[in-house]
């Protein structure tokens, strides 16, 4: 027997689908599977208290169904939080499908997913993630009105990574504000950790500004593309972590922030569009305060996509959408500051205000 195979039966005995420390009261948990297409997907539902559960679609070769599983409920359970503190009417569902988006992904494979999501009858609305592209979105749409991001010839808002990035830009801009006293960007050193649509918008965003932008990506060749493109810099070195740099932007998966890498990270501020960036988050949460590292919580600037993608479901404009994603900034200084004052991690304080506006839903709507 394999060591990874090992490792996944271990997995298996020791945590139940229940017992996952992501599962965190999931409503909802579908296990697709399709032998005709190969599909095999994971949707996960994590909270509805202020609306359907919303939230993008991710293709990825992952090592075992387990690092699937706990990847959908993480990211489940972050889209909760991000509409919550967005000011959004919607609740926190993710979906994954496992397998290499290069290669395995076909038109009949998005399809069948489609039916799956049309299952649910609108409990889930699925988008674009990972792996994904609006094209992918246009063929669920074939099967499913219970589906957002699709392309603007059909009705939809578009591709939502430049607007996930302006919205990173900005809780960037209001943590360098909070920590340098300026939200000028202007010569700051900023690594950018993941050259994808959203890292290459954020990179175009900050080499605007004038900040010496360093990129880093496991994809040779859209590096050279994003560094011709920007003239932005290519990191060479060996440990980007410990690299001497104003801010640190993780733009690629997420958990980059671990117990190997937080004592090494030189960054005076972490401010990136990945999801799930701390792998603990009160442990390396509270690393980060004592340290005086200022970290932009991603659920919290990384929501511009899904403001982009909730047009469609209420029929505002580029104007609207720009306006509430620019409100990223407002809110981050908020969080920021309540983090200060109350002797709390910047996640603690982004969470806390979150879950309070889902209590008062939840109180209203048991008074209905």
């Amino acid at each position: 027997m394999t060591s990874q195979l090992l490792k996944a039966n271990v997995l298996k005995k020791m945590s139940p689908v229940f017992g996952q420390q992501s599962y965190d009261d999931h409503e909802q948990i579908v296990f697709c599977n399709d032998k005709d297409t190969g599909l095999k997907a994971i949707i996960g539902i994590h909270n509805t208290v202020l609306g359907p559960a919303l939230g993008g679609t991710r293709m990825w070769q992952y090592n075992n169904e387990w690092e699937a599983l706990n990847d959908v409920l993480r990211l489940s359970r972050g889209m909760t939080f991000k509409s919550a503190i967005t000011g959004l009417n919607l609740g926190g569902g993710k979906a994954v499908i496992i397998g290499d988006s290069k290669t395995q992904k076909t038109p009949e494979l998005m399809k069948r997913f489609g039916e799956f999501v049309h299952s649910l009858s609108g409990k889930y609305i699925t988008a674009e993630d990972v792996g994904m592209e609006t094209t992918d979105m246009d063929l669920v749409r074939d099967v499913t009105p219970y589906v957002t991001g699709i392309s603007e010839s059909r009705g939809g808002a578009g591709n939502p990574s430049p607007i996930t990035a302006y919205g990173v830009f900005m809780g960037m801009k209001a943590a360098a504000k909070y920590k340098f006293g300026s939200e000028v960007l202007e010569d700051k050193s900023v690594l950018v950790q993941g050259v994808g649509h959203v890292g290459e918008s954020l990179v175009e965003h900050l080499t605007n500004e004038g900040a010496r932008v360093i990129i880093s990506d496991i994809n040779e060749e859209r590096l050279n593309e994003v560094s011709t493109k920007y003239g932005s810099s290519i990191y060479r070195g060996q440990d980007m972590y410990s690299e001497d740099v104003d801010i640190y932007a993780p733009c690629a998966l997420g958990a980059t922030i671990n117990d190997e890498t937080i004592h090494r990270i030189k960054a005076k501020i972490i401010a990136g569009a990945a999801n799930n960036q701390l792998a603990d988050e009160a442990k390396h949460g509270t690393i980060l305060q004592e340290r005086g590292v200022v970290y932009a919580p991603d659920f919290l600037i990384n929501a511009g996509g899904i403001i982009n993608v909730y047009a469609e479901l209420e029929g505002y404009g580029k104007t609207e959408i720009m306006r509430k994603t620019e409100n990223i900034y407002n809110t981050t200084i908020e969080i920021l500051r309540k983090a200060e004052e109350n002797g709390i991690t910047t996640q603690e304080a982004a969470l806390n205000v979150a879950q309070e506006r889902i209590e008062i839903r939840k109180k209203e709507n048991m008074n209905l």
